[in-house]
């Protein structure tokens, strides 16, 4: 959908408007670094090309109405400056009011309404951070509109509180962190434990980025979540009796392998092993693609999924299923699971002459496999979270 659609869109459902202005939020995908956010570790998460839009226009009330042309069933939501409490009934409109209560809260000069009409081009359900978009999107736009001067990473961090807080999913810095400071053709290393971060240019020569959605509903990804970070904070607390430690992505694989006997519990020792393993891989990895080596990274990233698999135990039969016929098919360079697991999707590196054959053979070995057809998206790396002219 172009700009001029979207500006019409807006019209038909506010009225007409003159000053209207444009936002867009990018989705996520993360390289390398699965589970290691909430361990202390480090991720290499890039910002893509495919986002929610925004088209915003103040009013002179206290009103605010929300339009979303993906939940088109739900209508408009109004609600006013006095109530900014959830409501289920707002439902997708929880995660910007999330973010408005959250910097009102802490103290933000927000006394005026707004009209905004969304379009995300993001699959739902895919992994891909549609939520985490919408947040960042809704804080810049507030930034943007109110003039609140909000330092990015600061906002980025209250978008994150928003998720904590005001909607009750209890989830790491990446997905907004990636969402607010991605920058194009560049992907960042994070630090989880510190945000220090740095921009790695990604040098994707003649290769392309192909996610590939499982189309499987993932029932298991919040509940299995909650229990991995329990059992590697329990491998953590036995791992402290003999290093002084905060968290398992402080360790080397030697002091991992010599305090391993520690933990007493074989399966709180993959968890961990995984933790530590696939924190120093991403490290690794950056370094190998800073000296143009992309083979070794695609190895990294195909190593990462393994890991994944058998020491963390999060992928299921359709993810690795659609791994392993990626690895098979012409002109990968890596491939493996994204996100949380138990569904969503894959991203693989694919050479450009390669993408259309990697697609088919990809498609039809999945369904083949389990059942389900796969959905793929070619996409590029993007910037952050912007205002557009």
């Amino acid at each position: 959908m172009n700009i001029s659609e979207l500006q019409n869109k807006f019209e038909k459902q506010f009225g007409t408007a003159q000053n209207t202005r444009l936002f867009f939020s990018p989705g996520r995908v993360n390289l390398i670094g699965e589970h290691t956010d909430y361990n202390g570790g480090f991720v290499f998460p890039c910002a893509l090309n495919i986002g929610t839009y925004a088209v915003v226009n103040e009013r002179e009330d206290n009103v605010i109405r929300m339009y979303s042309l993906n939940f088109e069933d739900k209508g408009v939501i109004e609600f006013s400056l006095d109530d900014i409490s959830f409501k289920d009934e707002h439902d997708w409109a929880n995660y910007a009011k999330g973010v408005l209560s959250t910097l009102i809260d802490a103290g933000y000069k927000i006394d005026k309404g707004m009209d905004i009409l969304f379009y995300g081009n993001i699959p739902n359900g895919a992994g891909l951070s549609s939520s985490a978009s919408l947040e960042v999107l809704m804080g810049v736009i507030l930034d943007s509109v109110f003039n609140l001067n909000i330092d990015r990473v600061e906002l980025v961090k209250f978008t994150q509180k928003a998720e904590n807080n005001y909607i009750g999913v209890n989830c790491g810095i990446m997905d907004m962190f990636a969402v607010g400071m991605g920058k194009q053709d560049s992907a960042i290393l994070l630090d989880c434990n510190t945000l220090n971060y740095k921009y790695a240019p990604l040098n994707l020569d003649g290769i392309s980025i192909v996610i590939a959605n499982t189309n499987k509903r993932r029932g298991l990804a919040d509940s299995k979540y909650n229990e991995r970070r329990s059992e590697c904070e329990s491998a953590l607390e036995k791992l402290q009796q003999q290093y002084p430690i905060k968290s398992l992505g402080e360790l080397t694989k030697e002091q991992f392998e010599e305090g391993k006997h520690l933990i007493g519990n074989p399966v709180w020792e993959k968890r961990a092993k995984h933790a530590v393993y696939e924190n120093l891989r991403t490290l690794e990895a950056v370094e190998k693609l800073q000296n143009g080596d992309l083979g070794a990274f695609g190895e990294l990233m195909n190593q990462s999924h393994i890991s994944l698999r058998d020491d963390y135990e999060v992928t299921g039969i359709e993810l690795d299923s659609l791994v392993a016929a990626s690895w098979k098919a012409p002109g990968v360079i890596g491939s493996r699971m994204t996100g949380a697991g138990f569904g969503g999707c894959t991203v693989s590196l694919v050479r450009n002459e390669s993408v259309e054959a990697f697609i088919e053979q990809v498609g039809k070995e999945y369904t083949d496999a389990v059942g389900l057809t796969a959905d793929f998206y070619v996409v590029n790396v993007g910037d952050g979270t912007k205002e557009l002219n």
